[in-house]
């Protein structure tokens, strides 16, 4: 009896399949990232340096869910480190606004090269409804007004599986700019 309940517990897979054949869009994406991914260590192993720019943190509880044992994105070689000089890719939430702007850019530059940003979500892409106001950096509040983007993430909140879509587009970037760095 003991042992039918250990297997009954332990015995069960609590993470999403990924396939090709998901009927969720954005694990099926996820998947043919996974197919077409070159051999390049910066592909394969990813840290993300997370940055809240100015978010009401919709993002931040989908990013949470990305870590979470269901999509476990650890599994893909997606890591969350806590300092930029062990980063690969800036991950940015929120529209820019004024108090984050300098914070912001410091971050992207304590990282080293080859470095990816990722906008998630449509305050980080688009910037925010009330565009010109004095609280916004650019005033836009568009992260690409303060950095330079590599991938976008568009949604309100973009799902856990379109957040680990982005940040692999951006383990790819990185293995371009690594090769281009390599032929300099």
């Amino acid at each position: 009896m003991l042992l039918e309940n250990l297997k009954y517990i332990f015995g069960r897979c609590y993470t999403d399949a990924v396939s090709e054949k998901s009927e969720d869009p954005g694990i099926r994406e996820v998947a043919q990232l996974l197919k077409q991914r070159t051999r390049s260590p910066f592909a394969r192993s990813i840290h993300v340096r997370m940055v809240d720019a100015g978010s009401p943190n919709d993002v931040e509880l989908e990013e949470g869910l990305m870590m979470s044992p269901r999509v476990d994105a650890e599994r893909f070689g997606v890591h969350f480190v806590a300092s930029p000089r062990h980063a690969d890719v800036l991950l940015v939430t929120g529209p820019v606004t004024r108090n984050m702007q300098i914070a912001l850019i410091k971050t992207y530059e304590a990282m080293a090269e080859p470095r990816a940003v990722v906008a998630a979500g449509d305050g980080a892409c688009d910037g925010w409804e009330g565009k010109g106001n004095y609280a916004l950096a650019e005033g836009t509040g568009k992260v690409e007004d303060v950095l330079h983007v590599d991938v976008k993430v568009p949604g309100n909140p973009p799902t856990p599986y379109q957040l680990l879509a982005g940040i692999l587009k951006a383990g790819e970037a990185l293995a371009r700019k690594g090769r281009e760095s390599k032929k300099d």
